[in-house]
């Protein structure tokens, strides 16, 4: 059926207040919002009472091709990440076929946990892996910005190197990404000034404008943070602006917090992953006191699980215990918290849809724009009683299981708790196999 009513939902609105209404979908557009919309033969309907409905996240920074090598690096810090991925060259093992299985699975994991849009951070080794890498993600059936990497091998984290590939990105853009009326868009996945010589960064971050794509890079974190100046460096320069995704920076000077909110420019929190392997720590409130544009993304899901659900709780509780040490450093008590689940919530949706260029159709459940939308049932031991709270329920106790319905620009992923895609014991097999010849493949390499 081409029409779909939600009927009488727990809806979360743009302020992320909750209000008992119905949604109607026609094709992939939210057509009207409004108690007691009437149902006819024609149309599909869906009984939400009681239900949470809310716009898809939004996970703004996500390596998606790692969904093949997951778990492998849950005890790794930042530097034997990088050693393994890029030094070891594990990065550079997976065939265009895995490529392409890893984005499709890596894209059904983000889909099975209401994430329906996705910044694809990719590493390239050829123009071909390109290709099947935008293949997994159109074929799983996600929204994305598909930010075009150059190789995983062990120059790529060489802040002299000019390893850059422009007429790739350019061929990228002609053959998928001329309409921008699509579920894909265009990105560059550029190493930015820290991990790349300083014109090579410059050069990259041109050749996104002439592309009319963000440019998302790593940088401000680590113990390269606080020596670089990378983002007073760019401000000078005249390149911070407000298509420029800046990942991490954990540990930058006070002051260029302030130059990031100036600028318009996106912040990608990955909160989890920079606790655990020594970015620094999450500069969610830093930014977010200057009303800058906080994200939150994944990252590596070779160390996590790709749910936004515990980068949510990863934030907040730890901008929540930021700022209430500096209270308890006082001697006083936090009388509130500096931080709220609406806060957060907005972090996850809204704010994701505006850094990656598609807030005119996504991030908040508003007439006239596309669909993509989430039903939580809160019937689960985990989430009931609701007690009328659905956004601390979101934020603070939701788990993927939660999920019964996830839709892509009007198309149900999800359907009753299970992902609709075919095939999936086949895909499963076809998964494993291809991850077990990447590590042959590594452990080949190691003997020579």
């Amino acid at each position: 059926m081409d029409k779909l009513i939600i009927k009488n939902g727990i809806m979360l609105d743009k302020h992320f207040n909750k209000r008992k209404a119905d949604i109607l979908i026609e094709g992939k557009y939210i057509k009207d919002v409004q108690p007691g919309l009437p149902v006819n033969n024609e149309t599909e309907t869906i009984d939400a009472e009681g239900k949470i409905v809310m716009p898809g996240f939004v996970d703004s920074h996500r390596h998606v091709w790692e969904s093949l090598i997951r778990h492998t690096g849950t005890d790794w810090s930042l530097p034997q990440y990088l050693e393994n991925i890029y030094y070891g060259n594990l990065g550079s093992m997976l065939t265009t076929e895995d490529m392409y299985l890893a984005n499709l699975w890596g894209s059904l994991e983000a889909l099975d946990a209401g994430v329906t849009t996705v910044l694809d951070y990719s590493m390239l080794e050829t123009p071909e892996h390109a290709d099947a890498a935008i293949n997994g993600l159109r074929d799983a059936g996600i929204r994305g910005v598909f930010a075009h990497g150059v190789s995983g091998r062990g120059e790529y984290w060489d802040r002299e190197s000019q390893l850059r590939h422009p007429e790739d990105s350019r061929r990228v853009k002609k053959e998928y990404f001329q309409s921008s009326d699509q579920l894909l868009t265009m990105g560059l996945a550029i190493r930015g000034p820290e991990f790349s010589a300083w014109e090579t960064a410059v050069d990259d971050i041109q050749l996104a404008r002439e592309l009319d794509a963000i440019a998302s890079m790593h940088i401000g974190f680590g113990s390269w943070g606080p020596h670089d100046r990378s983002i007073s460096r760019l401000h000078d320069a005249g390149l911070l602006r407000e298509d420029l995704n800046l990942v991490h920076v954990n540990r930058i000077q006070p002051h260029e917090y302030k130059l990031i909110a100036e600028s318009g420019a996106s912040l990608s929190v990955t909160p989890e992953i920079e606790m655990m392997m020594g970015h620094g720590y999450p500069a969610t409130g830093r930014l977010h006191e200057h009303n800058g544009l906080v994200t939150l993304g994944v990252d590596v899901v070779v160390s996590t699980a790709g749910d936004m659900f515990s980068q949510m709780k990863f934030a907040m509780q730890a901008e929540r215990a930021r700022q209430n040490e500096i209270i308890l450093d006082k001697g006083d008590m936090p009388m509130e918290l500096g931080i709220t689940t609406k806060d957060v919530l907005t972090f996850a949706t809204q704010n994701g849809a505006k850094a990656l260029q598609l807030d005119h159709k996504v991030g908040t459940l508003e007439t006239g724009k596309e669909a993509d939308i989430v039903i939580i049932d809160p019937s689960s031991t985990n989430l009931h009683p609701l007690n009328n709270q659905p956004v601390g329920a979101v934020v603070q106790s939701a788990r993927p299981e939660n999920v019964e319905f996830v839709f892509v620009a009007g198309k149900a992923v999800k359907r009753d708790g299970r992902l609709v895609y075919g095939e999936q014991k086949r895909l499963r097999e076809r998964v494993k196999a291809a991850s077990e010849r990447i590590f042959q493949r590594q452990r080949e390499a190691v003997k020579k």
